[in-house]
């Protein structure tokens, strides 16, 4: 089968950040130093050949793309001072413009300007809506309960229609992405599900992926950094990674057992409730977590404190934005909920939050949280490519 080359390629990734690996003439030095690499990932320096040369396909079914958690010794180290580690997650970028179906992606990454009005629109998109349809009453009028102000079967459908959008939306890009990765590697469903062992290579690789990878940070934790660099261990990248990423899950999940314990009938929605309660106790921590990764997040990029946050983009700084202000504006209401007559604010402030978590549920394949998605099916099939090479040597 004839391979396509598009002479494009570079210029077009290049558009996403990675303006100087056009320097990079493979001497292998990012490779060897890489903690990361093995002889099934010899990134970055493959990474960068294929986009060179114009091979997109392989460029886009790289699993290996995905294994990177850019720690910067590449960059580091690399004697053209290409910076192989911005062009990785340039690649990432290009990557997900590419998987995801309505061109959203690309204009986000690639036109700052036209990403940040279409991400107030939709923030104001979502607070109108909610105004047009909430309960104003004149000055002299009994103030609603919070929660009270835009109706809760509101927020559910609008919560819903959101969740099925971003499902539908992201579910083209992970099979777009599945398709790659099978193509290139050769992959196909009688090498996961055609026998026992293939069954049990597949749980093995969910269980890398997801557990051990995605959650445990095992590799970004014991793996990916510079040994001869200690940082202190309040700003360590994997731990601020991880407790964002916990912070989020457990405000996902505190949600839902809010929720849950309304159909049960315990409580309705937005009631105060002790501390000690499951979904207020799950929701606290994790937004402790979530604003604490968040903010270190933004303060190394601000600052530089690595070579691996020198560089920022403005869909980077998008991301954190909208989860810090989900973060903050959710306590904000927890303050006003215990108020015993609701202040103004907090009516201001519950639109606020209900419309960039809304926001930033509806743009997740599109930004860079779509790795959420990307990552763990990439470290899927590459613990599959493991356990190949092990039972082949």
């Amino acid at each position: 089968m004839a391979t396509v080359v598009d002479i494009d390629l570079m210029a077009d990734v290049q558009k996403f950040g990675a303006a100087d690996v056009n320097a990079c003439f493979s001497c292998g030095n990012c490779t060897a130093l890489c903690p990361l690499a093995d002889n099934d990932a010899t990134f970055p320096r493959r990474i960068i050949r294929y986009a060179q040369v114009g091979l997109t396909d392989e460029l886009l079914g790289s699993k290996e793309l995905w294994t990177c958690y850019h720690c910067g010794l590449c960059s580091e180290s690399c004697p053209t001072e290409a910076d192989p580690g911005e062009f990785m997650a340039a690649a990432r970028r290009y990557a997900i413009a590419s998987y995801e179906p309505t061109g959203l992606a690309r204009v986000l990454y690639t036109k700052p300007v036209i990403g940040t009005i279409i991400a107030v629109v939709v923030a104001l998109f979502f607070a109108g809506f909610m105004l047009s349809q909430a309960q104003l009453g004149g000055i002299d009028a009994p103030r609603l309960a919070l929660f009270d102000f835009v109706s809760n079967d509101l927020i559910h459908w609008m919560g819903i229609v959101v969740m099925a959008l971003m499902f539908l939306a992201g579910a083209w890009g992970v099979v777009r992405m599945v398709r790659a990765i099978g193509k290139r590697d050769g992959v196909t469903l009688k090498d996961t599900f055609g026998s026992g062992a293939a069954w049990t290579r597949t749980v093995r690789a969910l269980w890398d992926s997801v557990g051990v990878e995605s959650l445990g940070q095992k590799r970004f934790r014991d793996d990916c950094h510079d040994e001869q660099v200690v940082e202190p261990l309040w700003r360590r990248r994997w731990l601020v990674h991880a407790l964002t990423i916990w912070g989020f899950l457990m405000l996902f999940a505190a949600t839902l057992i809010d929720y849950g314990l309304e159909l049960l009938g315990i409580k309705e929605t937005g009631t105060p409730i002790p501390i000690w309660y499951p979904s207020r106790a799950l929701g606290t921590v994790g937004g402790l977590a979530l604003m604490y990764g968040v903010t270190v997040f933004m303060l190394g990029r601000w600052k530089r404190w690595s070579t691996s946050q020198a560089t920022s983009q403005s869909s980077d700084w998008l991301l954190l934005t909208l989860l810090w202000l989900t973060g903050f504006t959710g306590f904000v209401i927890e303050v006003a909920l215990y108020v015993t007559t609701p202040p103004v604010w907090g009516y201001w402030f519950f639109l606020v939050h209900v419309a960039i978590a809304m926001e930033l549920l509806l743009m997740l394949p599109f930004t860079k949280f779509a790795h959420v998605m990307y990552r763990p099916v990439a470290l899927f099939f590459y613990s599959l490519s493991q356990q190949k090479h092990a039972t082949a040597a």
